[in-house]
């Protein structure tokens, strides 16, 4: 079955940098695009960032553009999220997800918290 867990998650400084990391199984991950996204306390999921397949194309949220950077290995089956510049309003539970078939596939979700 389809199983998506995320890691790397943590405390960071304002201005700071987190690797967030998403380990794929159960399904064909070079075929399938990855996104990340995102749910602050109180707040509704707000989507982050989209790559292609193959890598080809990424997306970002206006929120994120240049601080943050989705990439993927196809080998490992894993999808990062490289996270710079750091806001306090980046503290959110932070998931990955995917689309196969007909169904949406989350992870349990890695906590980032940004905060002096």
């Amino acid at each position: 079955q389809v199983q998506l867990v995320e890691s790397g998650g943590g405390l960071a400084q304002p201005g700071g940098s987190l690797r967030l990391s998403c380990a794929a199984s159960g399904f064909t991950f070079s075929s399938y695009a990855m996104s990340w996204a995102r749910q602050a306390p109180g707040k509704g999921l707000e989507w982050v960032s989209t790559i292609y397949s193959d890598g080809s194309e990424t997306y970002y949220a206006e929120s994120v553009k240049g601080r943050f950077t989705i990439s993927r290995d196809n080998v490992k089956n894993m999808l990062y999220l490289q996270m710079n510049s750091l806001k306090p309003e980046d503290t959110a539970l932070y998931y990955c997800a995917t689309e196969v078939g007909d169904d949406d596939y989350w992870g349990q979700g890695t906590q980032v918290t940004v905060s002096s």
